[in-house]
């Protein structure tokens, strides 16, 4: 019995030695890019993650949207709530809003690069690889709609001289909010995939889940 006992102890110090050191180890590459996404960014809101700032920036974007869509007639207030977009996706063209103050558009370019070169890093597992140009696409898909609504925006700002003009740009600028976070069945097979046109940032955040459980804690 006491030899068992002894072997048993033995395997528990190994084990938690083993532990230990893997606790210990530096984080590979693929694991810091996934860290950028989803953890800390140096600049982003109290360091957050990158997605959680395109989230979060998205978010505002799509209620600004909605506000200046809500009286057609009115067409200051679709201006003012266009400038706030304005400021949303690029905080550089309208210093002050409602937005977080880094950018939409900065935020999401940041997820789909450190997204897709998590992919590409030592230390990538397979499904890493798999997963990363996914989630970098729908991130760049939505990157892409914010230059779209930023131009939208800009003009309802400086060429919408009607309240019915206004409410035809502002139309289209809801429209394309919608997508930000749900994305697009551009397709029309009855799902919103990864694929260029389809996902948006909530399919980005799916694959990058993927990713992280693939890769493990940094």
């Amino acid at each position: 019995m006491r030899g068992i006992a002894s072997m048993i102890a033995v395997f528990a110090l190994t084990s938690a030695l083993s532990a230990s050191l893997t606790y210990g180890q530096e984080p590979t590459p693929a694991q810091i890019h996934i860290g950028h996404v989803m953890d800390r960014f140096a600049g982003t809101p109290n360091s957050q993650g990158l997605l959680a700032t395109a989230l979060a920036e998205a978010r505002i974007a799509v209620q600004h949207a909605t506000l200046a869509a809500q009286d057609p007639n009115n067409l200051e207030a679709m201006k003012r709530h266009a400038g706030h977009v304005v400021h949303v996706i690029d905080p550089k063209a309208v210093e002050s809003g409602p937005g977080l103050g880094f950018g939409l558009k900065r935020a999401a370019d940041g997820v789909a690069t450190h997204a897709g070169l998590a992919g590409k890093s030592q230390g990538a597992t397979q499904n890493m690889k798999t997963h990363g140009p996914h989630a970098s696409t729908s991130a760049a898909n939505t990157a892409r709609r914010a230059d779209r609504i930023l131009a939208l925006a800009k003009t309802i700002q400086e060429y919408a001289e009607s309240p019915a003009e206004g409410a035809a740009l502002v139309a289209e600028l809801k429209a394309l909010a919608d997508q930000l976070v749900a994305g697009f069945d551009a397709n029309g097979d009855g799902r919103i995939g990864w694929q260029e046109g389809e996902g948006g940032l909530q399919v980005a955040e799916q694959h990058i889940g993927f990713m992280r459980q693939a890769a493990g804690s940094p």
